[in-house]
């Protein structure tokens, strides 16, 4: 059976020491078997204290990444691209403290950041990706820990929002990180996307297509659940969701109304949900 997490941020952001002392005992007792952490900023949460809590209940770490504006390796001064790189080397020490095999996330641009690329400014951009990657692909490989670069939809980036852009883009020693939503908006088949993807999958996220609990829409969850044995992916299914209540990460993700009758409800009908799979 598949490992089933939850990202916290389901109910808050950023998370703190606090946020974690009250939600890794919760999401443990529910039945969950790992939880996903997003190192907002360096500092919010010490990943000591939270790999000890960790170890207490029982639960499995996934580290994410996240991609604000002026967090960008590509179309950007070197100060930033710089800057952008010890963050992401940051979340590599972080997966290390707290067990975690991958980093996951749009490991390219900011969220949000939109452009148009004709043939040869894509190839340009890409050209420069793969170049600004490498040093933090080398530091997360001599560390146990894998690099899960996450297309976007195309409301979010301009720059990867398929499998096949992905697959292009990306040097084989990168993994990618796959979140069904974006899944819906942008492949014509959602499982044969993540076939294609097979043994370069680093991380699966999961939610409505709503952005609400996983089984409660219109997703092929069958066709999803097939797909993902045949690419031989063994990690965790994560959901990921965010809380309506937070005004920063309620606008960087579109969730203008409650997905649940409340974030608890969203989490536990979702794993109940994915355990039928």
């Amino acid at each position: 059976m598949a490992a089933i997490g939850v990202n916290t941020w389901v109910w808050d952001s950023p998370s703190t020491d606090g946020t974690l002392g009250r939600l890794v005992p919760k999401v443990a007792g529910w039945g969950f078997d790992a939880i996903e952490l997003p190192v907002e900023q360096p500092g919010d949460w010490s990943p000591e204290r939270a790999a000890a809590l960790l170890h207490e209940h029982g639960l499995a770490a996934s580290v994410v990444l996240v991609m604000p504006p002026g967090r960008e390796l590509v179309a950007a001064s070197p100060e930033t691209v710089r800057d952008t790189q010890e963050y992401l080397r940051h979340c590599v020490d972080v997966a290390v403290a707290v067990g975690s095999p991958t980093v996951s996330g749009p490991a390219y641009a900011s969220v949000g950041r939109i452009w148009k690329l004709d043939a040869d400014e894509r190839r340009a951009v890409l050209a420069e990706l793969r170049e600004n990657l490498a040093p933090v692909l080398a530091y997360a490989g001599e560390r146990g820990v894998r690099i899960g670069v996450e297309p976007l939809n195309r409301y979010e980036t301009s720059l990867i929002n398929t499998v096949e852009q992905a697959l292009d883009a990306l040097p084989d020693e990168c993994g990618i990180a796959l979140d069904t939503y974006h899944l819906n908006i942008e492949e014509r088949s959602p499982a044969q996307a993540i076939r294609d993807a097979g043994s370069r999958i680093a991380l699966i996220q999961v939610c409505g297509t709503d952005r609400g609990a996983p089984g409660a829409d219109h997703f092929d969850w069958t066709a999803f659940a097939s797909a993902v044995k045949d690419a031989e992916y063994t990690g965790p299914w994560v959901i990921e969701s965010f809380t309506p209540d937070n005004t920063t990460i309620a606008t960087a993700a579109s969730v203008w109304r409650p997905l649940a009758a409340s974030q608890d409800d969203l989490a536990t009908n979702g794993l109940a949900f994915l355990r039928t799979l």
